[in-house]
């Protein structure tokens, strides 16, 4: 059976607050949640990815501070660069200034001035190129795939070595894969996408993507933790037949044929060796969930 690789995202590590559940029990005291901390605990889980056989990471510019801690922990450790594929977004800005209680904490922004201002600042901030630089979080309304300008930009990375696409939310994702794969002569060559038990709507256009040669990366396996646990006799529970939910959500991501990398969003080292230990198995169709619904409710997740 076909198997994903695993990768290790950094949006929950990145800043203090983040939409998953259960982040008090994975990070303590909000209090507690300084740089400082959470930057030891990036290296930390960094660390224990690359022992755990993990070489692909995922940041972005709207993840706080994701990208300068991956470049202070590549900083320490240069020889593993070569042996890493680095993914990276732009498109939004983090604005919740390291706080648990900002009204707003990320501002989306799909233009050449953001584009310009944010590729300089993800290079000085991972010390190097990534290996994937992606439009973050593209839905319908985007004007990204109809801005010239910003295409030729794009293309003139894509020419540099780095490879350019999207990242994909919202309950319209395959529509706007689709879109990305019909702009003539188009940069696009890898897409991150959400898909989970809950929510596999987006699977046929992620096929096509694939068969069209991009590299496909999953997120949101375990749809922001709504999947990491269940109650004893639950549908998930008697579904994974004995697994635990976390593990049985990952092999069943790991194991669709389209994908290529599955980011595990772990904050802790047990997180990350529980992900490492889900083998593919067949995905069960009757946990998925309507699109609409599913997007609703993940919008009203309060930030933690």
């Amino acid at each position: 059976m076909h198997v994903a690789r695993l990768g290790l995202g950094l949006a929950a590590v990145g800043r203090p607050a983040y939409i998953t559940t259960a982040r008090d029990e994975d990070l303590g005291d909000p209090a507690s949640r300084s740089i400082e901390a959470m930057r030891d605990r990036a290296h930390a889980l960094l660390d224990e990815a690359w022992d755990l056989g993990i070489r692909s990471v995922d940041a972005a510019r709207s993840y706080g501070r994701a990208e300068e801690f991956l470049g202070s922990w590549l900083a320490r450790h240069p020889e593993r660069r070569a042996a890493l594929t680095i993914g990276t977004k732009w498109g939004y800005a983090y604005v919740g200034g390291w706080r648990m209680d900002a009204a707003v904490h990320e501002r989306k922004e799909h233009s050449v001035a953001m584009f310009d201002r944010q590729w300089p600042e993800t290079l000085a901030a991972l010390g190097s190129a990534p290996d994937f630089s992606l439009i973050h979080s593209m839905t319908p309304d985007s004007p990204a795939l109809s801005d010239a300008v910003l295409l030729d930009r794009l293309r003139a990375l894509r020419d540099r070595g780095v490879r350019v696409g999207l990242s994909t939310s919202g309950p319209h994702q395959g529509e706007v894969i689709h879109a990305a794969l019909a702009v003539d002569a188009h940069p696009f060559s890898v897409v991150q996408s959400t898909w989970n038990l809950l929510e596999t709507s987006v699977a046929p256009a992620l096929q096509t993507a694939h068969d069209d040669g991009w590299t496909v990366v999953v997120k949101e396996a375990l749809a922001n933790g709504e999947l990491a646990r269940t109650e004893p006799g639950s549908r998930l529970d008697r579904l994974a037949s004995g697994l635990s939910p976390d593990v049985f959500a990952l092999g069943a991501a790991r194991a669709q044929p389209w994908a290529d990398i599955v980011l595990s969003g772990a904050t802790t080292a047990a997180h990350l060796r529980r992900g490492v230990q889900a083998r593919p198995i067949e995905a069960p169709g009757d946990l998925a969930t309507d699109p609409d619904d599913y997007w609703r409710r993940r919008s009203e997740r309060p930030w933690r």
